[in-house]
């Protein structure tokens, strides 16, 4: 694969990366988006599913969703575009800034992940804020009651309505300011607060790299757009990497 010279001379002289991704990198590993033609939304309505107030109306239907999402999650692996962007500590400070909520980034071997949405693979009272890993309900298919105060527990990510963690957020923002290169990876950047991040690293110097499979709101902004699925083309950049950094 070629890429344009002026990308491989800013990949040579980059220290700090940022890797900013959404729902097109897992799709890859089998995990339906939500808005391409198979997405979960044309299955079901988000207002009834993903939004407090859904919850407190029809908790178990909601957790028996989400249960339905993580056993989706869960047989998913990460696919060649994870692990590639996890290699790429091998050279460089890598930041991954995800609004994904599948835990594969982590399960890739990334070390340095802010997410924006939340993780499906973690739960809290939405009374008294206790932590649960998702294996302790793993076989509930009903909304549990935390062993604390009794509250409902709901899944840690953030629904529609509800704003992002901002620790998570302003971290995130805040490597992707200081980034020589700042990746979006199969997205459409649409979804904001946190499409900001990208447009930030922008407007802070950042060399904007774009990798998706067609051509999104982000590609006007975009130094560099390449076209393609994340698992083909992100190898071959680790691999110029590592030619470059020899």
């Amino acid at each position: 694969m070629q890429f344009k010279k002026e990308f491989l001379e800013k990949l040579q002289s980059a220290k700090k990366i940022v890797f900013f991704t959404g729902a097109g990198i897992s799709a890859e590993s089998g995990i339906s988006t939500f808005r391409g033609k198979d997405g979960i939304w044309n299955k079901m309505k988000p207002e009834e599913l993903a939004n407090f107030d859904a919850f407190m109306r029809n908790p178990d239907l909601v957790w028996e969703w989400y249960q339905h999402r993580r056993d989706i999650i869960h047989k998913a692996r990460p696919n060649a575009g994870h692990y590639a962007i996890a290699e790429f500590e091998k050279y460089l400070d890598v930041t991954v800034v995800t609004q994904n909520i599948d835990n594969l980034h982590r399960r890739a071997g990334s070390t340095k992940i802010f997410e924006l949405h939340g993780n499906i693979e973690r739960n809290y009272c939405i009374d008294c804020r206790t932590s649960y890993n998702a294996p302790q309900f793993e076989l509930a298919n009903k909304a549990p009651k935390c062993e604390k105060c009794g509250g409902l527990v709901r899944p840690d990510v953030v629904w529609f309505g509800e704003m992002l963690p901002q620790d998570e957020f302003r971290e995130g923002e805040k490597a992707a300011e200081w980034s020589d290169i700042c990746f979006v990876v199969g997205t459409s950047a649409v979804v904001y607060p946190a499409a900001y991040i990208p447009i930030s690293a922008k407007q802070a110097g950042s060399y904007i790299v774009e990798i998706n499979v067609e051509p999104t709101d982000m590609t006007r902004y975009a130094d560099y757009s390449i076209l393609g699925t994340a698992g083909e083309i992100l190898p071959n950049i680790v691999d110029e990497m590592s030619r470059l950094k020899m």
